[in-house]
């Protein structure tokens, strides 16, 4: 019998798995993964070969790695940890079974990257140019926002280039828990000195390695180890409040095979990486030319990013020895005290060649600043184009590239077909075009350019291939992008207000990301038709953060209503002027403090020219009439057809269903509404934040509770929509108000879907918490919530709802300035508030809804200040009197109790908030915890 027939009997691979054995083996490891521990347990038990891919370190590795969270204790091997996060107590004793007649490539592949030894990785030099003592104008001339650089002392006097070893960080950051890097959404620490045992006793193919973007929060002593260097202290993020800024900070610390797969950095930021001991072998590609093995996808809707690719060290060992030495990237091995600079969107990937600890910062600056604009625009097609070069551009070869697309694993391909999620995939396929690939005189390499044919690094040319319909307001905002919307708008505003001597650079990146060329062609228009003076060049960039374009000039403010489209900005400006006039003929106080309302209407592109037409909010615009849109009976009779219950009833029929385009079609391109106000003299509370006395602080607080007890005491107008007007229908005997059941019927919309919402958002919210979320809110509490308005008719009740602001934040609140009995000379030394701003947001609902935005974001969770608020507002919580029999209604009538459920339902991020403020809440195990902490002062008002 030879070998050959041999090998075939003793191969137990097809009898061992049956019908699976027509599936790879890498196939059913990616199965396997799926799996609780419990079943693979089971499944190990099948046959040999289950037995063998059951037991697999990487699978148990990802199945600990989806579990963990929070600090992570490794216990000598994947399998034990996971079962200790289980509460399964593992036989030690019970040696592992052995199986001849079983061979698998992917699993040998696996097992060799876990233990293969990385001595000839490294090499003398590489080609990327070495500089030491370099100028910064040099270096700005030659290096920045241009090519890579490796440079050398930058490091030198730091005290981290002597004590950031392994084992002194261990013996003096022992106890501090930091965070890890791993493919998993999960986020996890663990303590350094577990981390230190994990480092040197595994063999993982892909290791964990600290990435710990708050390390200087953790440890705050290893921020005075080492400085920005000189060539990289410009950092345009800097002027982000400290919890809007983004991660831009890592210490990393690494065994040797682990490191960091291809990926351009967020944002297209610049960074600089300084590495304190050990060796790094990095690997760069100019931008827009994708690795070979390595997939973009970008998402059609928002523009999200993410990419697909192999470890760092399979990357090396599986695709690097595929390259002709033309496609070969940069590379260099780095050393202990030295500094490589990584400009905006080149494609990097680092592997650590032994245990590594380094340190790295992105930043922004006036040569990156139009790409970091430019990632943060809506849209996917530029996203593309900037890291896949002109492989994300549809043309007539699209055909074409979907049938290459065919052509095997190892060849990368473009295809624009619809897929998913509607996802846009780019592949790189390894056959563009060369050059300049000469030596100089030292012998390196001058491939910078090696990636052009057509494509070009430049921001003009990229910015042609921005979709200009996907404004900043109007389209949804990618999850990836590091900061947020109202973030960005703030970051603009503030850089034009600092920089002024660098506007002509801001204003270009304003019309990159927020299309604000459009948008101030549409107030010159609105100013023209109302014999408004004109905007300066100081005064035309939107200014604050709202979601709406907003223009303060000479004695006006002007804001033009285009988030969520037509649709939505018709029912925000309708519900706004409704509201005010309720209140003019209510005679209400809070009519002083409100900014006066000069003119509205509508603005309109038409036959290649703009057009502007009063509205007061009474009727239909001519520009919808004259449109096909039906509009019924109830709404055409309405005194205020897009006023709060119009707007209700449309929020009220979309509940439940995927996000609807716009119903006033192609109408929502070309139509905006606006609104003109007296402008307020002073400034906003969240530009004074830092600036104001406790007295200042504590007038503040008095005036809100003024200004809420004005607002929640206005009559708004009797529901007239028979959609709305069911409300008793099986309760006739509660005679419940039929405002407050659509106010609890929205409430129970949102119950339905608040787990997946809060995990969406990424909170800090223990795991324990979110299983309880059904207990601390079960159905009986929106049952009870209706329940105690059953005897609303009594002579000392109040209105159970009130018309509520739901916004009232640091940036809608204006402050003035005024001169206290402490003023010199008549200066002003103190601020006060004036006026409450933006009311198209009203909604009808339980009064302590506008508590929650107070507590958090104007007052940061101080008690003082709200109990002031308090004490002015004079107005009960809890407006029912009636008796309640059992617990469950009388936890309703708490208010913390209520409040509470409020944060958790609300449609914002409000938890983050919470636990923003109070870091003690992360490790809370009750709600009724999180409650009595936040909310409990409320209980004696």
């Amino acid at each position: 019998m030879d070998e050959t027939t041999a090998f075939r009997q003793r191969d137990r691979r097809p009898e061992a798995l049956g019908s699976l054995s027509v599936l790879p083996d890498e196939t059913i490891c990616v199965l396997l993964e799926y799996l609780a521990p419990r079943d693979i347990a089971h499944l190990a038990c099948v046959s040999s070969v289950m037995y063998i891919l059951c037991n697999e370190e990487p699978l148990w590795m990802s199945l600990c790695l989806r579990r963990a969270k929070g600090p992570l204790d490794y216990k000598g091997s994947w399998k034990n940890t996971t079962l200790h996060l289980e509460g399964v107590t593992q036989d030690n004793d019970r040696k592992p079974l052995h199986f001849d007649g079983f061979n698998s490539l992917y699993l040998y592949k696996r097992f060799y990257r876990c233990n293969a030894s990385l001595d000839g990785f490294s090499f003398d030099d590489g080609n990327v140019e070495r500089r030491r003592d370099i100028s910064l104008d040099e270096f700005t001339k030659e290096y920045d926002a241009k090519k890579p650089v490796l440079l050398s002392g930058l490091a030198d006097s730091w005290p981290a280039s002597k004590t950031w070893t392994i084992d002194q960080l261990s013996e003096k950051y022992g106890e501090v828990p930091f965070r890890i890097s791993q493919r998993s959404p999960n986020k996890i620490s663990m303590k350094f000195k577990d981390y230190i045992s994990y480092m040197k006793t595994q063999r993982d193919e892909d290791p964990l390695y600290v990435f710990d973007d708050r390390f200087g929060e953790a440890a705050p002593e290893l921020l005075k180890d080492y400085s920005v260097p000189y060539l990289f202290q410009e950092d345009w993020f800097e002027i982000l409040d400290k919890e809007n800024r983004p991660p831009y900070r890592w210490l990393i610390v690494g065994p040797e095979r682990s490191g960091a797969s291809w990926h351009v950095d967020p944002a297209l930021t610049s960074a600089w990486n300084t590495l304190l001991c050990g060796r790094k072998r990095w690997a760069l590609y100019p931008p827009g030319k994708v690795p070979l093995g390595v997939t973009v996808h970008v998402n059609e809707d928002d523009g999200d990013v993410s990419i697909d690719t192999p470890s760092s060290l399979q990357w090396w060992l599986d695709y690097y020895p595929l390259l002709a030495d033309e496609d070969k990237p940069i590379e260099c091995t780095l050393l202990a005290g030295e500094t490589i600079y990584v400009p905006s969107g080149w494609w990097h990937c680092i592997l650590n060649l032994e245990p590594t600890v380094a340190v790295t910062q992105n930043f922004v600056n006036k040569e990156n600043f139009g790409f970091v604009c430019l990632d943060m625009a809506p849209g996917y097609q530029h996203k593309g184009v900037c890291r896949a070069g002109l492989l994300a551009v549809d043309d007539e070869n699209s055909e074409e590239m979907e049938e290459e697309e065919t052509h095997g694993e190892d060849d990368s391909t473009l295809s624009y077909s619809d897929l998913t999620r509607k996802e846009k995939r780019v592949r790189m396929n390894g056959e563009e075009e060369t050059e300049n690939h000469e030596e100089d005189a030292n012998g390196v390499s001058k491939r910078y350019n090696m990636w052009k044919n057509g494509f070009s690094y430049d921001i003009d040319f990229l910015s042609k291939f921005l979709d200009k319909e996907r404004d900043h307001y109007n389209f949804p905002w990618s999850m990836g992008n590091s900061v947020g919307q109202r973030e960005m708008r703030g970051w603009l505003s503030k850089l034009w207000v600092l920089k002024p001597e660098l506007r002509n650079l801001i204003w270009k990146g304003a019309c990159i990301a927020l299309n604000a060329e459009k948008w101030l062609r549409c107030l010159e228009e609105v100013c023209t038709f109302h014999n408004l003076p004109s905007v300066t060049e100081d005064e035309k960039l939107p200014v604050g953060t709202g979601s709406n374009p907003v223009y303060l000039f000479s004695d006006y403010a002007v804001k033009l209503f285009v988030e969520g489209g037509l649709e939505q900005s018709m029912y925000g400006l309708g519900t706004e002027l409704e509201f005010y006039d309720i209140l003019g003929r209510a005679n209400s106080s809070l009519k002083s403090h409100i900014p006066e309302v000069i003119a509205s209407g509508i603005l309109y592109f038409e036959n290649g020219s703009y057009k502007v037409v009063p509205w007061d909010g009474k009727r239909i615009p001519d520009i919808l009439t004259s449109s096909s849109l039906n509009f019924d009976a109830s709404m055409l009779n309405s005194e205020f057809p897009f006023g709060i219950w119009n707007k209700t009833l449309l929020q009220q029929r979309n509940k439940g269903k995927p996000p609807a385009p716009d119903s006033f079609g192609s109408l929502s391109s070309h139509v905006w509404p606006y609104i003109i106000t007296q402008r307020c003299k002073g400034k906003i509370f969240a530009q004074l934040r830092d600036d104001l006395t406790w007295s200042d602080a504590q007038n503040l607080a008095t005036f809100l509770g003024q200004q809420l007890r004005n607002l929640h005491q206005l009559p708004y107008p009797p529901v007239t929509r028979p959609e709305l007007l069911n409300a008793n229908e099986g309760h006739e005997e509660l005679k419940i108000p039929p405002e407050w059941k659509v106010f609890v019927d929205d409430l129970c919309h949102k119950k339905k879907d608040v787990t997946n919402r809060l995990e969406n958002w990424g909170n800090p919210i223990p795991k324990a918490l979110m299983n309880k979320i059904d207990e601390y809110i079960p159905d009986e509490f929106f049952v009870d919530l209706l329940h105690v308005f059953k005897d609303t008719d009594a002579g000392d009740e109040t209105k159970p709802c009130t018309w509520i602001h739901s916004d009232v934040m640091d940036d809608n609140i204006h402050m003035e300035p005024y001169a206290d009995d402490d003023s010199v000379d008549g200066q002003h030394s103190s601020w006060r508030p004036g006026h409450i701003l933006d009311f198209s947001d009203l909604s009808i609902g339980d009064p302590i809804f506008d508590l929650i935005p107070i507590h958090l974001d104007v007052f940061r969770g101080d008690t003082d200040l709200f109990k002031k608020l308090l004490e002015s507002y004079g107005l009960p919580l809890i407006r029912s009197k009636s008796a309640a029999a059992d617990s469950m209604r009388k936890k309703v009538l708490s208010p913390s109790y209520r409040t509470m459920c409020y944060c958790i339902l609300h449609e914002d991020n409000v938890l983050g908030a919470m636990f923003s403020i109070w870091d003690e809440l992360r490790t809370a195990e009750s709600w009724e915890q999180v409650e009595l902490t936040a909310w409990s002062f409320l209980n004696s008002y």
